[in-house]
């Protein structure tokens, strides 16, 4: 078996938007997952849900409007539940397409927490946009329940929540455990479900984690040799979209964090992958981070394409 372990996060671009699309979307990711079980790697898969965990929010809201003795389902809930339907559908295209390849290995989904602070200062600047679209009088109505809208133009609203930083993932030795037993393991989807810790007991925050830095955060607690981000693009690019677009083969720590302060990546696109890969290649020798897509995955391993961060 190759002895290197790896975190392999899904974006956006290998799931979806809606329910037939992710269907379709996970047979071409679990194609490249394959690829990398093929080559013998140690592999925990997280994923992206920002629409889906949008699309669970909103049914669950609609439903407590129709039926008003069953609760608006909180943030929490509707994060596990988009864990748990995403997570079937990849073990199962991953298992799939692993048997039609003569391969059985098993494929395992862990709902996973993840602590956050609950001093964080994100608490106080809510900023990640979530579930249905709103009226005026509906947005004032959240707003009597405590919660935080924004107007996203004329009368229509949308309730924003806050994004606070991963502290600490509580399933990592359940992770760990299935991996040493060969089990490819999908975790920490869309960032984990972010609890408060009061005693001994979890208990779910009204917020949402960026799952990039949750990715960072896991390879980090699992020892992982490689951060490997896949995305819609091959490779990142200084300038991007314009004239000047210039794709990046090797970047170290140093230069990330200076184009990062230059603001040459997307606030919500590529820049939370820069700041994950940064975050986990600074965090011990020899580990580094590589961008690339679902489609030249394997490809960014063997350094054949994508864009490597290293120390």
């Amino acid at each position: 078996m190759n002895n290197k372990r790896i975190v392999v996060a899904l974006g956006h671009s290998a799931l979806g938007k809606t329910f037939p699309k992710q269907k379709e979307t996970i047979k071409n990711a679990a194609k490249g997952i394959a690829d990398l079980v093929e080559a013998k790697y140690q592999i925990v898969i997280t994923h992206s849900n920002g629409p889906q965990v949008g699309m669970i929010h909103a049914a669950m809201t609609e439903y407590s409007r129709l039926e008003p003795e069953n609760t608006v389902a909180p943030m929490s809930v509707c994060s596990a539940m988009s864990q748990g339907y995403i997570g079937y559908d990849l073990q199962n295209a991953i298992r799939t397409e692993l048997l039609d390849r003569g391969i059985y290995k098993p494929v395992a989904t862990i709902i996973t927490q993840v602590r956050v602070d609950p001093f964080d200062t994100a608490f106080s600047y809510p900023s990640k946009k979530i579930g249905r679209f709103m009226n005026e009088e509906d947005a004032k109505k959240e707003e009597e329940k405590g919660n935080h809208v924004t107007k996203v133009e004329e009368n229509k609203y949308q309730r924003i929540i806050s994004a606070p930083r991963p502290m600490e993932i509580y399933e990592t030795d359940s992770i760990k455990a299935l991996m040493d037993a060969g089990h490819v393991v999908i975790a920490a989807g869309g960032g984990g479900i972010p609890v408060l810790q009061q005693g001994t007991r979890l208990k779910g925050a009204s917020a949402v984690i960026e799952k990039d830095l949750t990715s960072a955060c896991l390879a980090e607690e699992l020892d992982a040799d490689i951060l490997l981000l896949l995305t819609g693009v091959e490779k990142v690019a200084l300038f991007f979209g314009t004239e000047k677009e210039t794709p990046i083969d090797v970047m170290t720590v140093e230069d990330a964090t200076r184009y990062i302060n230059e603001k040459q990546f997307t606030t919500g696109a590529m820049l939370p992958k820069v700041e994950a890969a940064v975050s986990f290649a600074s965090s011990k020798k020899d580990r580094k981070s590589i961008i690339t897509s679902i489609d030249t995955a394997l490809a960014g391993l063997q350094g054949k394409t994508g864009t490597i961060i290293t120390c």
